[in-house]
């Protein structure tokens, strides 16, 4: 059975910085792309990066280029997403995704197999 569990979310300051974990289990985590996408309230769920399964591509939504960087550690399982530069509008719950491709399609999220419940991301003004 597979299990994806995100945690590290909380309420910052603007300008501050969050660190999210997913750990995924029940799959051969090296195998898959992994993902985080953010849903805000009345909004839809949006792709914020992926990482390829060995590493070596990532993608990253515009509005997050160069304040987040998403990273992966195999022999944990795990996925991360430093989160900098913090502002208001990325508030949202944030989902940690497996499978899909992290090339030109990253962002669908029709494309990826096993999510888990999120994390919820406050950001005060």
């Amino acid at each position: 059975q597979v299990q994806v569990v995100e945690s590290g979310g909380g309420l910052v300051q603007a300008g501050g910085s969050l660190r999210l974990s997913c750990t995924a289990s029940g799959l051969t985590f090296v195998g898959y792309t992994m993902a985080w996408f953010r849903q805000a309230p009345g909004k839809e769920r949006e792709g914020v990066s992926c990482i390829s399964w060995n590493g070596v591509s990532t993608y990253y939504a515009d509005s997050v280029k160069g304040r987040f960087t998403i990273s992966r550690d195999d022999a944990k399982n795990r996925l991360y997403l430093q989160m900098n530069g913090l502002k208001p509008e990325d508030t949202a719950m944030y989902y940690c995704a497996a499978g899909g491709d992290c090339s030109g399609s990253w962002s669908n999220s029709l494309e990826y197999n096993y999510w888990g419940q999120g994390t919820q991301v406050t950001v005060s003004s």
